[in-house]
């Protein structure tokens, strides 16, 4: 028992250490493609009538994330190379569209490529159903992080929040993986390292390279740590939950409507936030608290019996559509007093 103490007090700080190390990393790398100019060569993002800011802002975030996520996932887990050459084709495929628009069939057939991959080549001991509702829950996470992209500080901090939870249970779960931790510690810093540039007023954006990527990664590495038995298959849901709250009810919304819902909207939470006063700086404060409670909630319900941790998260989820209902309440009368 001693022994195994040991190594995990011995696995935190090399988890801190990494976390440390990928931030720095990710900082420099993105500063340096800023103060070059380089930053502008590579993409930048044009406002349009759907944008919440003013002026032009390069989208590079990915190029100081992927790298070092990339690098992480093949020095510290070298049995997750998969998962690390989907996430490098995925970036790839999302940098052209960055640059080009891609068309959304050549995007959603990468992001199926990439999912299927995983799944057929390293199965969890599960129906063939469940892996399949599985695989459609990874697509989706891939998309919505993609669409909660828009407003500064916030796919960035749900990175931070997000991944340094995995590594938190990954380190400290019922089932420890040290590797996993380290992989999930290097992508919380570097999620961190771009915050400093990314947080109002941001002075470059996440990209589609970044944010597609980031949300493969949150769902391979949450189905990963299920498929390894290091936490419940509602874990990542909880920890990512301010997001796929967000777009869910955002997305059912759409097509309720019969809208194309992959078009760029101003209809999240977020964005109704933003555009009613709050501002950047604050939704984002508002949102960090969420996730961080959610973080918290998430931990809490491990300790307690299987039953009880499903009625938690939907319990948590329900909490959600609660504050949901409050912004859209503050939105209406934010339009009832600008429409007058």
């Amino acid at each position: 028992m001693r022994g195994a103490f040991d190594i995990l007090a011995t696995s935190g700080w090399i988890v801190l250490l990494v976390a440390g190390a990928s931030a720095l990393a990710c900082f420099l790398i993105l500063r340096c493609l800023l103060s070059t100019g380089l930053a502008w060569r590579i993409a930048t993002d044009v406002p349009n009538h759907r944008s919440l800011h003013a002026t032009p802002i390069p989208r590079v975030g990915g190029w100081g994330i992927v790298p070092v996520s990339l690098a992480a996932l093949l020095w510290h887990a070298s049995q997750m190379w998969l998962i690390a050459a989907a996430a490098a084709a995925l970036a790839m495929v999302s940098q052209i569209d960055d640059r080009r628009d891609l068309p959304a069939r050549v995007r959603f057939a990468a992001h199926f490529a990439a999912v299927v991959a995983l799944i057929v080549f390293r199965p969890a001991d599960a129906p063939w159903w469940l892996l399949a509702g599985i695989g459609f829950l990874m697509l989706w996470m891939i998309n919505l992080y993609n669409f909660m992209d828009g407003a500064d500080g916030l796919a960035g901090g749900m990175a931070l929040f997000g991944f340094a939870a995995y590594g938190a249970a990954a380190l400290a779960g019922g089932s420890p993986s040290p590797a996993l931790a380290v992989v999930c510690a290097a992508i919380a810093g570097a999620a961190l390292g771009f915050l400093f540039l990314n947080f109002h007023p941001a002075k470059l954006f996440l990209g589609d390279a970044g944010s597609i990527t980031l949300g493969f990664l949150a769902g391979a590495l949450g189905y990963w740590g299920w498929r390894g038995d290091v936490w419940p298959l509602w874990f990542p849901a909880i920890v990512f939950s301010t997001f796929i709250a967000d777009a869910s009810i955002t997305l059912l919304r759409r097509l309720c409507r019969g809208e194309k819902f992959w078009q760029a909207h101003r209809e999240h939470y977020y964005q109704r936030m933003v555009r009613s006063g709050v501002g950047h700086r604050r939704t984002a404060i508002y949102w960090y608290a969420t996730m961080l409670a959610a973080v918290i909630l998430a931990f809490w319900a491990l300790s307690r019996p299987a039953w009880e941790q499903w009625l938690i998260f939907a319990v948590w989820y329900g909490v959600l559509g609660c504050c949901g209902l409050i912004i859209d309440a503050r939105w209406r009368t934010f339009q009832a007093a600008h429409t007058k």
